[in-house]
């Protein structure tokens, strides 16, 4: 079983409108910096062109990712979400890596001043990439999609590199001969944000390959709906793994010792249904009875 099918289009048709809205930013950032001689917007422009590509790949992870399990993967694909997310770090570590390049050679020769209508491009694409960026943050919670949340914080990095990009324009104006410099350095400061904002994006999915345990929440809820359920007794453990947009949960709950194993095996499977019920973002639950020794809501692991 794997995430609702609403959220999946959902991801989908989020990860469509990025595609898009890259692409038009990138050709107009890029005719403008040419046109308008600012390399800081040029930079922006190589940037915009990686998060196209990344945002490709982020489409590509999510319709992998959905696959149903097969022989070879019983648990499905979901990991594959969390490896695309490394090609999107990867993507935004080199165009940091280009942009510096050519800003260093760029600080070597001598420089003409943007033309002032740089910054007003400029001011309209902030404007679009932080709406975007709040947009597919929204949508990334919503479906749990590692992938979207990369994707989010690259319109974020985008917002930033053209926030710097302004500034750097807007002092080399400002301040007149110079300083025709400052756009050069504000693209270099812009790599550097970028650079930040990959760590930030592989930390997370870096913890989703190694099952670390991040979702506290969402085991408080496990354990709050699961004494709801008739003849469970107590929980014990409850290990919690990411894979795509759905968690696989592994359960201990606590039964009457008393019962049978088909009465116990029952009420293993009433539970899965109702935590499947309330918490949709499950895709899989294994549960693992346990009898208990007096009936208490929560046991700890010495109650075995």
């Amino acid at each position: 079983m794997h995430a609702p099918n609403n959220h999946h289009d959902e991801a989908i048709s989020t990860s469509i409108l990025s595609i898009v809205g890259n692409a038009l930013l990138a050709t107009g950032k890029g005719l403008a910096g040419v046109f308008g001689n600012s390399f800081a917007l040029i930079a922006d422009s190589i940037e915009s062109t990686t998060d196209v590509f990344s945002s490709i790949l982020v489409l590509i992870g999510l319709k992998l990712s959905t696959r149903p399990p097969d022989e070879n993967h019983p648990y499905g694909h979901g990991k594959i979400e969390a490896l695309v997310t490394f090609g999107i770090v990867g993507a935004l570590v080199f165009s940091a890596g280009v942009i510096c390049y050519n800003a260093i050679l760029n600080l070597q020769e001598p420089q003409e001043q943007p033309e002032a209508y740089t910054l007003w491009v400029l001011a309209a694409i902030i404007a679009i990439k932080e709406g975007l960026y709040h947009y597919v943050k929204n949508k990334a919670k919503k479906t749990n999609s590692t992938a979207l949340i990369a994707d989010a914080w690259h319109h974020r990095a985008d917002a930033i590199t053209s926030a710097v990009a302004f500034l750097g324009i807007g002092l080399s104006l400002y301040m007149g001969e110079g300083w025709e410099h400052a756009d050069d350095w504000a693209a270099m400061a812009a790599a550097v944000v970028i650079v930040y904002n990959a760590y930030e994006i592989f930390r997370p999915a870096l913890g989703e390959i190694l099952d670390e345990h991040l979702y506290e929440d969402l085991e408080g809820e496990i354990h709050h709906h699961s004494v709801e359920t008739n003849g469970v007794l107590g929980t014990g453990k409850c290990m919690i793994r990411k894979s795509g947009m759905g968690y696989h949960v592994d359960l201990d709950i606590k039964v009457d010792s008393t019962i049978t194993v088909w009465q116990g095996h029952e009420i293993a499977h009433e539970l899965s249904d109702d935590l499947k019920h309330k918490l949709p973002e499950i895709s899989h639950i294994l549960i693992h009875v346990e009898p208990a020794k007096h009936k208490s809501i929560f046991l700890d692991e010495n109650d075995y």
